[in-house]
């Protein structure tokens, strides 16, 4: 009888690398453009809101696919989520990305300025989404480890 071991899929350390700094890269280039925003303070304050209202919501979400995405193979514990949860995470991250672009196009700044601040949100967005997956990856990556070096340790002291 042949035994062999699984290997775990896992993230190479320059992808690791790569997805930090760009998250990074995007929160700096965000900061950045929100800090020198001309205008009223209160309008840069309601837009420094939308950009971590659209960070939060897209991490939510990530999280909200993902768990889903376990129940919807048959590997999650229960039965998911409620309707009305998905209708709060979907539709939080909807009313989060439409006011903020609402509030950047309405907002008296040069095309310019606007192009920059659209840019770099939606960059931001992006990125949290890949952070996220990546993260989540490794969680289930280091659960998958546990539980095979679990098994590996009964099937050792089942032999002796």
């Amino acid at each position: 009888m042949h035994s062999s071991t699984p290997t775990l899929q896992r993230d190479t350390r320059a992808w690791q690398f790569q997805v930090w700094a760009s998250f990074g890269i995007a929160v700096f280039l965000c900061a950045t453009g929100l800090a020198w925003l001309p205008g009223e303070r209160l309008e840069v304050a309601f837009m420094l809101m939308g950009y971590v209202f659209c960070l939060s919501a897209a991490f939510m979400l990530a999280k909200f696919v993902r768990d889903n995405q376990g129940v919807r193979r048959g590997a999650g514990q229960g039965g998911g989520d409620t309707p009305l949860w998905k209708l709060v995470v979907w539709g939080g991250f909807a009313v989060a990305m439409g006011l903020t672009g609402w509030g950047l196009w309405g907002m008296a700044i040069s095309a310019t300025y606007k192009a920059f601040l659209g840019v770099s949100w939606l960059y931001l967005i992006t990125c949290a989404f890949t952070l996220a997956k990546m993260l989540r990856d490794r969680h289930e990556a280091d659960l998958a480890d546990a539980r095979l070096r679990s098994r590996l340790q009964a099937r050792t002291e089942a032999a002796e």
